[in-house]
Order: C-alpha cells, then sequence, then structure tokens
C-alpha cells in the first residue's frame, strides 16, 4: 500500500496503523494458503524430493520438509499421492541399508526383516549394506552374519567409519570381491568379551560358552580372509586396528575406493 497519494497528502492506510497491520496480516495469509497449495502439488507426483521455490510478493519461499530425522517425498507405486517418508527407509527401496550404531537384537531384527523382504522380492540384485558402527551383542551380530549367508541376493559391505568388533565380521562377510572401504576408514579385530558373576559354577560355564564363540569367530575371519587360523587367533588376543589399506592386505576386505579426483 503506497504511503502517500501524488498530490502529496498522506493516505488513510499510511495514517491508520490498523490498517497496516491488517494488510500485513492478509499478505501472510496468502502466503500461507500458497505454501499449502505448492505443499498438495509436490506430494501428488514422482518428483518433489526436489522441492522448488515459490514466489509470493516478489520474493522466493522454499517449501520445508518436516523437522526432525531428514525426510524425502516420495510416492509409493500404485498410490495416488506422495508422502514425506524416513530418508533410510527410502533408502530402503534402493536395497541400500545402513548399520550406523551399536548392534543389538532390536537393530537386528530390523536389518534381518528388510534383508528377507528385499531378496524375496528380487534376488537377482545386489543389496548395499554401509557400515560404521563399534560393533555389539555378539548373538544379534552373528544372526546378521548367519542372514548374510543364507540370502541369495549379492551383499556388497562397505565400510565408511570404523567397523570395530563384530560389525569387522559383518563386513568382512560380504560377497567376495565386493567387501569394501573408503581411504580413511578403520577397521578392529579382537576376541569376544563376556562378563558374569554368581556361583563358581556359573562362571566357569559362562567362560567356556566365551570361549566357544571366540573360536567360532576366529574360524570365520579365517575363512573368509585366508589367513591361518593360529595366526587370528593371536591377532584377535588384543584389540587390533587396521587402516583400509592394512585391511586390504589382511583379507578383510577386497579394495579400498579411492576418490574418482
Amino acid at each position: 500500500v503506497s504511503g502517500a497519494h501524488p498530490g502529496g497528502t498522506t493516505s488513510d492506510s499510511a495514517r491508520d496503523p490498523t490498517m497496516q497491520l491488517t494488510t500485513g496480516r492478509c499478505s501472510l495469509a496468502l502466503f500461507a494458503l500458497h505454501t499449502l497449495a505448492t505443499t498438495a502439488h509436490a506430494f501428488a507426483g514422482v518428483r518433489p524430493a526436489v522441492v522448488r521455490p515459490s514466489r509470493v510478493d516478489g520474493r522466493s519461499r522454499a517449501v520445508m520438509m518436516p523437522v526432525g530425522v531428514p525426510k524425502v517425498a516420495y510416492r509409493a507405486p500404485g498410490s495416488t499421492q506422495g508422502d514425506w517418508v524416513d530418508i533410510y527407509n527410502r533408502l530402503y527401496r534402493e536395497r541400500i541399508l545402513f548399520l550406523g550404531q551399536q548392534i543389538d537384537n532390536e537393530l537386528a531384527n530390523q536389518i534381518l526383516g528388510i534383508m528377507l523382504f528385499l531378496d524375496s522380492e528380487d534376488n537377482t540384485k545386489p543389496m548395499y549394506m554401509y557400515i560404521n558402527s563399534p560393533g555389539g551383542s555378539v548373538t544379534a551380530g552373528m544372526a546378521m552374519f548367519d542372514t548374510i549367508n543364507h540370502v541369495k541376493s549379492e551383499v556388497i559391505t562397505i565400510n565408511v567409519g570404523l567397523a570395530a568388533s563384530m560389525a569387522s565380521l559383518l563386513l568382512t562377510a560380504g560377497s567376495r570381491g565386493k567387501r569394501m572401504a573408503l581411504p580413511h576408514s578403520r577397521i578392529m579385530i579382537h576376541q569376544p568379551m563376556g562378563s558374569t558373576q554368581g556361583q563358581a559354577e556359573d562362571i566357569k560355564v559362562e567362560a567356556m560358552h566365551v570361549m566357544n564363540v571366540r573360536d567360532r569367530v576366529a574360524t570365520q575371519y579365517a575363512r573368509m580372509t585366508g589367513q591361518p587360523k593360529e595366526k587370528v587367533m593371536r591377532d584377535l588376543d588384543r584389540d587390533n586396528f587396521f587402516s583400509a589399506y592394512e585391511a586390504v592386505d589382511y583379507g578383510l576386505i577386497d579394495r579400498v575406493i579411492e576418490p574418482s579426483v
């Protein structure tokens, strides 16, 4: 609204603050309606992963995604409308899995369910597992390890940060020739740990169980790396760190993903 008429007299809107406030509110309301309409139009198609800015009152306004976990716009096959979905769920549809936290039963069950579903959907396409984990439960990790070997789909493993303890075993369990790591990632192997208290007989049983698990883990490392089991047993005795290139020499992975430039 212009502040003055051509004749030099002040307009009613300039003299009356209430009219200015009302005009401002109308502009905000129009902008809100325009934003909602733009969002609804974006959800109706497949392209809204890149949400283009809209122009209101000569200024550029972007349609924002919901706050929280990163989300992308996605329309499921056969659906007439799109929706904001968790970015990790969207990547699952591209057969990409992330192991990015400590391994426990809940995480293992989630990844197992995804792997079994993707394998039943199409076992001719590979799955990609990106790993950045400090390890965790041996029982949960072994469940994932056995599932990687069970599914018919190839499982390509990529270490993007740290693959330690049980996570290093999962990294090594990938399809031969397709176990990879980024140049500055690290791999750590060590023997299983256990802790118990109580009667002497209970401690003895727990110690025997831990030694049995240690032997099975060493057997799998030896099978997948080509190293003698005796050497693997010695290397597992303490925390043993490898750079990506040292891991290639040891046989834990097959190659390092070099920068493209």
